[in-house]
């Protein structure tokens, strides 16, 4: 993964709960063209994170890559810069 970009996530499962191995990321609420504006996400020190759009609840796994999600179906790959 490019260390310059930030990794994307989205909810289209429509889970309660989102794991990921970032702390700082984007939320795009759903995958284009029925997104959100992306949003700029910083848990800095805690592990929890509400997107004030969407609502979806993220939670830091610091055992998953970066760019990873549990479900893996909320990452969203090969998000132009």
């Amino acid at each position: 993964m490019n260390h310059d970009i930030v990794p994307h996530f989205h909810n289209d499962p429509g889970v309660p709960m989102i794991e990921i191995g970032a702390k700082k990321f984007m939320c795009t609420g759903a995958t284009p063209p029925n997104d959100h504006p992306h949003v700029f996400c910083d848990m800095g020190d805690d592990a929890e994170y509400v997107c004030p759009y969407c609502s979806t609840f993220y939670r830091y796994d610091p055992t998953l890559p970066s760019d990873g999600a549990r479900p893996a179906a909320c990452a969203l790959h090969d998000v132009a810069a």
